[in-house]
């Protein structure tokens, strides 16, 4: 049996943060996964140039069933302090819309320099690692299809349920169940829509059209670009919004934001008024996308002029253009899911430490845990936050 302080189950953000925290601290720390390649999800993340944080990070940017439980960690390894860390090992990046941080080249460079700091302070990982037990008769014995490890504390790191074929599995909801911990309803998060109405024709004859939009969930409400797919709704605006959505709701489309489409139909009657009403829509939104959208609720006036339609019919047109009701039929699921939503409730964690509040020597961190960012770089803050945290204390 090989000893250790701490044994980390997962070698992606949160669990590769944790490991170079704790070893900083001169503690003994395995990482433990079962892929082969460790930090599948940040080399593929941001188009292969990972997304690593934004500029902008606030406690309103998490969905958590307690939306409180991730100020300390953000408060105490912000941004700035990974960004820092990007900066020593020379990292070039760029700064895209919305405070979002890139790489300049390759995501790896951001898994390099994570493997980097962990071997600098003598963490040992085992790859490819198959762990058939886990029991905590006197601190923990995690035992593997070729070894037992014990360990004082175990840290688990697991990520979520999301993109299946990256090896995501519930494991780490299985661990939290075995030790007593709640663990909340999963869903897929930041995910496209699908249709299964009269729209999934639509958004298949419109695919690969995109135009900036705003989409309304609730109370929340989000602009940015939307993209039509042969499945549905895609596009960042959209999979912002999915965070918020729940099966049976609709969301609510304005399709010229910033535009007061009732003014806009009406000088268009005053000083087109000849003009088909199918062919002025398309001077402000895509041309296949204006014929479908008469087609589908106002085909009996598409050929006819503007200034033919009375204002009543007009209006009702405008709510419409700023506020389209659409009901997804469902996501298109963990396939393509960036994220998962909820996973071990917050409430059984300590908000400063990462520790199971019953179960001594126990941590999750990242996406195992009900805390889920927006898209823009927001989930490897928490992915940094929360492993430094608890490395902190493991």
């Amino acid at each position: 049996m090989d000893q250790f302080d701490v044994v980390i189950i997962g070698a992606g953000a949160a669990g590769l943060m944790c490991a170079a925290t704790a070893g900083s601290r001169g503690r003994r720390v395995l990482v433990l996964d079962s892929s082969k390649k460790v930090g599948k999800k940040i080399l593929m993340s941001g188009g292969g140039r990972c997304n690593f944080t934004n500029l902008t990070i606030e406690p309103d940017n998490y969905v958590s069933a307690n939306p409180h439980f991730c100020k300390s960690a953000l408060k105490r390894y912000t941004q700035w302090d990974f960004i820092s860390l990007v900066q020593r090992y020379e990292i070039a990046y760029h700064e895209r819309e919305h405070g979002q941080l890139f790489c300049d080249e390759s995501a790896r460079a951001i898994l390099d320099m994570l493997l980097a700091e962990c071997d600098k302070v003598g963490v040992s990982l085992v790859k490819g690692c198959e762990i058939t037990s886990i029991s905590s008769l006197s601190g923990y014995q995690i035992q593997t299809v070729h070894n037992l490890y014990q360990a004082d504390s175990l840290v688990v790191a697991t990520g979520g349920l999301s993109i299946p074929t990256m090896g995501s599995s519930g494991f780490g909801y299985d661990i939290a169940r075995q030790f007593g911990l709640k663990v909340l309803p999963q869903r897929a998060g930041l995910v496209p829509y699908t249709f299964s109405d009269q729209m999934k024709g639509v958004t298949e004859r419109l695919s690969g059209i995109a135009l900036p939009v705003s989409i309304s969930c609730g109370e929340v409400t989000f602009s940015e670009q939307m993209l039509f797919t042969h499945r549905g709704l895609s596009g960042p605006v959209v999979l912002q919004s999915s965070n918020y959505w729940h099966p049976g709701e609709t969301i609510v489309i304005d399709l010229l934001p910033g535009i007061n489409a009732k003014n806009w139909l009406q000088l268009l009657k005053k000083e087109h008024s000849k003009g088909l009403l199918k062919n002025l829509l398309a001077k402000r939104l895509p041309k296949k996308l204006a014929h479908e959208w008469m087609m589908l609720y106002w085909v009996e006036v598409s050929e006819k002029a503007i200034g033919d339609l009375p204002d009543i019919q007009l209006n009702r047109m405008a709510e419409q253009l700023n506020g389209w009701v659409l009901k997804p039929a469902g996501t298109e699921g963990y396939r393509t899911a960036e994220v998962t939503l909820g996973g071990v409730d917050t409430d059984e964690l300590s908000s400063k430490t990462m520790e199971s509040k019953k179960q001594p020597g126990l941590y999750f961190v990242g996406e195992v845990m009900d805390v889920t960012g927006h898209l823009g770089g927001y989930n490897f803050q928490w992915a940094w936050s929360s492993g430094y945290a608890a490395g902190q204390y493991v």
